[in-house]
């Protein structure tokens, strides 16, 4: 079996400490900050020339380049995560998190027949914690070299030399500390093709968004220009015209303000490709909305949110998923569930029976503190509970028990309920 982004079986250990920080969920893009606050900063030297060269530029190539440029990226060099990080995440908020997680992907793959061979890709794999919490076999897909470095660490910590290959599709090559093959690539079209399961968890929400703004003209895209009285500050400004990226709007759509992803509707096309043609499925956990909010760009620096305008290449930028935009990209190829709110998912995971095993087997206060505040944190309506949301891809026939093979005694076996998905029944 191998991996491609991280997977696995947990072993039972000790919970992982709760780091008291803010995780990324607000919205910010003010975009008025005084100039004095507006540190010059090599990317921002970087966009002025651009905008000088070109013209105005998108939100979404604005995200782009302050994100993943090779040379000046925020993720390419950097580690943002953690409390000395710009944010943090569920996975390194509880081990739990990560478990259940596994959980979700064996019970699909017992559901789909227990096939002898498969991969586990994760989609941005962040410091690699969370496939160190599921499986033990990885295949990362990871455009930064600094979280790749720090993702072997935590997968391989270093006891067999890695392989590198900075020109090849798997440019990083290792084994995990159980022993599994694990490869890292920076697309998903260079991940070999075959029975895998997926998972992307906080990972569509830094793909660039183009924004449009409902006018008496019509649709007009945000755009990012140089403020004619500040030299070295930026603003948002409406192009006076259509754009070539109004084509992603819905014919019938009602808000007044509208963020599209394009790069999200290319990879959920390959996903769903991929699970009708050789099954599987994806698992995608990521705060957004079902098709109802409006203006979500928004930047993190320090745990704080950070105006998106200011001192770009200093802070992380992000916007919420709109679930009802993946469903579409997934044209009908494969089915989908949710999104349903994190709490539910995890509730019918069975969180609450994970964390009772994890109190009684510890008899140390301050973890058992841990494994209560991590909890909460996950929980909690006005945490992470109701703001993070589960979405998956599966193909048509796991829904319609056409899965396993069909013996004299039964003509079509029942389906078995997606876990996470359906209120969990114990046995």
């Amino acid at each position: 079996m191998s991996v491609l982004v991280r997977a696995g079986v947990w072993p039972l250990r000790a919970a992982r400490a709760v780091i008291p920080c803010f995780w990324r969920g607000k919205y910010f893009s003010s975009g008025k900050e005084p100039a004095e606050n507006n540190l010059v900063t090599p990317m921002l030297r970087h966009l002025i020339y651009k905008i000088k060269s070109t013209g105005p530029i998108t939100v979404a190539e604005y995200m782009k380049e302050v994100l993943t440029n090779p040379a000046k990226g925020y993720y390419v060099h950097r580690d943002m995560l953690g409390e000395e990080g710009d944010f943090i995440t569920s996975p390194e908020i509880s081990q739990i998190f990560g478990e259940l997680l596994g959980i979700w992907f064996i019970s699909e793959w017992i559901a789909t027949g227990k096939t002898a061979a498969f991969q586990l890709v994760e989609l941005g794999p962040g410091r690699g914690t969370l496939s160190g919490d599921i499986l033990r076999v990885v295949h990362l897909v990871e455009v930064s070299q600094k979280l790749s470095e720090i993702q072997a660490l935590t997968l391989t910590e270093e006891k067999v030399p890695l392989e590198r290959d900075a020109g090849a599709p798997v440019y990083m090559k290792g084994v995990t500390k159980s022993g599994i093959p694990i490869s890292w690539y920076r697309d998903l079209q260079d991940i070999p093709k075959g029975f895998s399961f997926y998972l992307a968890h906080e990972f569509f929400d830094v793909l660039p968004v183009h924004k449009f703004q409902k006018t008496p003209h019509g649709w007009r895209e945000v755009l990012i220009d140089i403020d004619p009285h500040v030299s070295d500050k930026l603003r948002f400004v409406l192009a006076p015209c259509a754009t070539p990226a109004e084509a992603f709007i819905q014919c019938d759509e009602t808000r007044d303000h509208v963020e599209v992803c394009p790069d999200a509707g290319v990879i959920i096309q390959e996903l769903s490709e991929r699970i009708a043609v050789t099954g599987g499925a994806a698992l995608i956990a990521d705060y957004g909305h079902d098709g109802t909010k409006t203006d979500t760009f928004r930047g993190f620096c320090g745990h704080k949110l950070h105006d998106v305008l200011i001192a770009p290449g200093t802070a992380d930028l992000t916007a919420d998923v709109d679930f009802s935009y993946l469903r579409r990209m997934a044209q009908g190829k494969v089915a989908s569930l949710g999104p349903v709110k994190q709490q539910t998912f995890l509730k019918n995971m069975g969180i609450d029976v994970r964390l009772k095993v994890l109190l009684d087997k510890s008899d140390e206060p301050s973890l058992r503190q841990q494994l209560l505040q991590g909890y909460d944190m996950l929980m909690n309506p006005k945490e992470m509970g109701e703001r993070f949301n589960f979405f998956a891809l599966l193909p048509h026939q796991r829904l319609h028990g056409r899965n396993h093979q069909i013996n004299a005694l039964q003509s079509e076996p029942s389906p078995s309920p997606v876990a996470g998905f359906s209120e969990l029944v114990w046995r």
